[in-house]
């Protein structure tokens, strides 16, 4: 089992910056994928960024340029750098991640972009 939870989210003027973290605990070893999704209301759950094993860390082209992915191994902890925020990226942030069997998810943090 894993368990992930997430912080860092709040309200934020457009053009604004925000870290979200993801700190994982439990069975972390067997994870072989990691990545961040967001929902706003009324749509259904986006990939946002991640990282799979032995992979590159990539972002979806959405937020490509203004968000960053990175993963702290010894701190079993994922963030989501959030640069340049614009209202539409308001949305409620989860992080996930998978192993051989199933999926992970947090509870997820709201973020709101807004003046």
């Amino acid at each position: 089992q894993v368990q992930l939870v997430e912080s860092g989210g709040g309200l934020v003027q457009p053009g604004g910056s925000l870290r979200l973290s993801c700190a994982a605990s439990g069975s972390t070893f067997s994870i072989n994928a990691w990545g961040w999704y967001r929902q706003a209301p009324g749509k259904q759950r986006e990939w946002v960024g991640g990282i799979s094993s032995g992979g590159p860390i990539r972002c979806a082209p959405s937020v490509m340029g203004r968000f960053t992915v990175s993963r702290d191994n010894a701190k079993s902890t994922l963030y989501l750098q959030m640069n340049s925020l614009k209202p539409e990226d308001t949305a409620v942030y989860y992080c996930g991640a998978k192993d051989e069997l199933r999926d992970y998810w947090g509870q997820g943090t709201q973020v709101t972009v807004s003046s």
